[in-house]
This record gives structure tokens, sequence and C-alpha cells, in this order.
């Protein structure tokens, strides 16, 4: 019975997040990323800590991602990731989000996820064409403010760091067991057939003008955490 609920809740889910993808679609998305992360790190005193983006491999957003369900809960959400690279931040890479949890929850909720990997093992989970948050990476909810604390593990244990805003609240998420895979239309759409995540995340593919607005959303998270993390001081 509980597979049964746990799949009609996967369908539900499925119009708000899965189907054929265009390039503008893409363009969107990443459009809607670059606007997530700089709402993120304009909220004073609950943005990502400067120390933590200064220690990321890569950055991954995905824009109101779906929770809901009644008793059980399930995730989904297309995103995309850029990783840091000799020459700077990479043309961006598509993915979908998805996996169920259980406990007591009633309607559906949008929020917005914003994921900070941060070793390499973290990053070559996403390099590949699919991951479990929790299990073939590590993850934790990541610190917020103007600093990370100097007594947790974040840095040293945790290979990726997660955050969520729902309602305006911004804040670390708890995100394990869910399931991080190639967004194959996104990436087909976007690029052409043939280019791998691998090559795009590994700056081998140049960026399109349209990952303009994200990329510099990424860029700028840190100068906006310098500034909020000098203006507390």
């Amino acid at each position: 019975m509980k597979k049964y609920l746990f799949a009609i809740a996967l369908m539900g889910l499925a119009p708000l997040t899965w189907g054929e993808q265009t390039a503008q679609d893409a363009a969107d998305r990443l459009q809607h990323a670059g606007e997530v992360l700089r709402q993120v790190m304009a909220t004073p005193d609950k943005g990502i800590p400067e120390e933590v983006l200064d220690h990321a491999k890569c950055v991954a957003v995905v824009p109101h991602m779906v929770k809901g369900g009644f008793v059980f809960g399930a995730e989904g959400g297309r995103g995309v990731a850029t990783c840091r690279t000799s020459n700077g931040w990479s043309a961006p890479a598509f993915f979908d989000v998805e996996g169920g949890s259980w406990g007591l929850q009633i309607g559906v909720e949008g929020i917005d996820l914003v994921m900070i990997i941060q070793n390499d093992h973290g990053m070559q989970q996403l390099l590949g064409s699919k991951f479990q948050i929790g299990g073939d990476a590590s993850a934790a909810a990541g610190p917020v403010g103007r600093h990370a604390s100097a007594d947790t593990d974040w840095k040293l244990n945790t290979e990726i760091l997660t955050y969520s805003r729902a309602k305006g609240i911004f804040a670390g998420l708890t995100l394990n067991g869910a399931a991080v895979h190639r967004d194959d239309d996104a990436m087909k759409a976007y690029y052409g057939p043939g280019v791998s995540t691998h090559d795009v995340l590994m700056g081998q593919v140049p960026p399109p003008p349209a990952s303009a607005p994200f990329l510099e959303a990424v860029r700028a998270a840190r100068e906006q955490a310098r500034a909020a993390a000098a203006g507390g001081q």
C-alpha cells in the first residue's frame, strides 16, 4: 500500500518537474537559478558564509523544488550546477533531483535548493550520471550567517552542504536519500547531442551566452558574502 501511495505522489509531482525540455526552458532555468542565489546572498545575516563559498568546488541550485505528500514526502526538481576550474567557473550542467522521505507532511510546498559541493569526491559524484545524497556522497545542513562556525566539521567531513529557502526563510536543509542524475533532455537541448556532464563541468565546453546570469550570480555570491562579513565586524 505504501508503495502504491508513493507512486501516486510521484505521478502527481511529475507534471511540475519532468517533461521534454527546450533550449529556452534551459535558459529560463539558468535565469531563475541565478535569481535564487542573488536573493539568498542578499538576506541579511542569513546567507551562505564566505568561508563556505571560498571552499566550494561546485555550486548547484534547484529553483522551486517541489516537496509534498500526505503521510510521506516526495521531492522533485530540475537544477543547474557549475564547478570551479583553472579558468573560473565552468559552463552549467543540468540535472534532476528526486527522492522520497517518510514522515508527516501534508500539502505541497515549493522550495529553492542550494547545494555546495566541497571536495573532490563530491565533485566526482556530480560529474557522473547519477548519485545519491547521503549514500554516494555525504551531506549535511550547511551553516548560514556571516561566518561559518569554527567548531563544526562542515569543512572536513562533509562532501555536500545543503540549503533551502521556503516562504522567505533560508536555512540548512537535510536532504539525505535524494537521487541526483543528469537531465538528458536539458543537456541535449542546450548543448546538442553528445556533450557529457564531465566535459561541461571540467571546463572543456565554453559557456553559452545564456548562462551568463547564473555564472555571474555565482561569481558575485562570494563578494556578497565578503561584504556581509565585513559589515558585521
